[in-house]
């Protein structure tokens, strides 16, 4: 099933690359056009002490309970970012609960909003550098290791287990 889903995306972020590419041939072009297309999903743990680790990947589990029901049926990154906005409250309500409930005091913080990101892997598909949307869920001081995946389209409800961040090595 993820075999096929990333086929799927690597077809619908190629067709859209190749279609920016021939009438503007520009590079910094075709990478707009797919951070374009794509909604980002991370998770920034309060540090990198393995009890931090672990809570954000509850948080992210939690979320990802809720996310994967709201958006099942929608089509567009427009679509998306409209249920995403709408959950807000409920993401923080979610991730302060698990946070709460396994007896941290951490402040929660979301946001749905455009960053600047590294290269990087997900799966066998690299996303180049540039600026994405991203809804982001911040642990405490959030100077943790990150976990992410591509919540637009839904790559995050496939396979999580393909969905760790990896530095290409090409910053």
């Amino acid at each position: 099933v993820f075999f096929l889903l990333e086929i799927h995306l690597i077809s619908f972020i190629m067709k859209k690359a190749i279609k920016v590419y021939a009438v503007n041939g520009n590079q910094q072009t075709i990478k707009h056009k797919i951070a374009k297309d794509i909604i980002r999903f991370h998770v920034r743990a309060n540090s990198d002490k393995k009890e931090d680790q672990s809570l954000k990947l509850r948080v992210r589990d939690q979320i990802l309970d809720l996310m994967d029901e709201r958006l099942q049926d929608v089509k567009s990154v427009e679509e998306s970012r409209s249920v995403i906005q709408a959950s807000a409250k409920d993401i923080e309500a979610i991730s302060r609960e698990v946070v709460e409930d396994n007896g941290y005091d951490y402040d929660i913080n979301v946001s749905l909003k455009k960053e600047i990101f590294p290269i990087k892997k997900y799966g066998n598909l690299v996303f180049p550098q540039g600026e994405y949307e991203s809804l982001t869920v911040e642990i405490g001081g959030a100077k943790g290791e990150n976990w992410w995946c591509v919540m637009f389209p839904p790559l995050c409800f496939v396979d999580i287990t393909h969905s760790v961040a990896v530095d290409s090595g090409d910053d």
